[in-house]
């Protein structure tokens, strides 16, 4: 599914226009990209969580030449679905 599909979805299950619609998933999602940004996670019950996790460095290998590449240590974003939304998946 695209962002302009999610979008469609939202407007029709929400009965909002789909500017609003727009609106609302831009917001959500530039809020919880602030959070995660300030190293917080945020929960939603039921559905999962969003958190930073570390990456340790490691050297990986140049799949083009076989040298070794040293990569340092990064923060990543993670998700970590919630039971409820594991459920649902399950079930369909």
């Amino acid at each position: 599914m695209t962002k302009a599909e999610l979008i469609n979805v939202i407007a029709e299950k929400g009965d909002y226009s789909k500017k609003d619609a727009e609106k609302a998933l831009s917001a959500v999602v530039e809020s919880i990209t602030d959070v995660l940004a300030k190293g917080d996670k945020v929960t939603l019950v039921g559905f999962g969580t969003f958190e930073v996790r570390d990456r340790a460095a490691k050297v990986a290998k140049n799949p083009a030449t076989g040298e070794p590449v040293d990569v340092p240590a990064r923060k990543v974003p993670a998700f970590k679905a919630g039971s409820a939304l594991k459920q649902a998946v399950d079930k369909k």
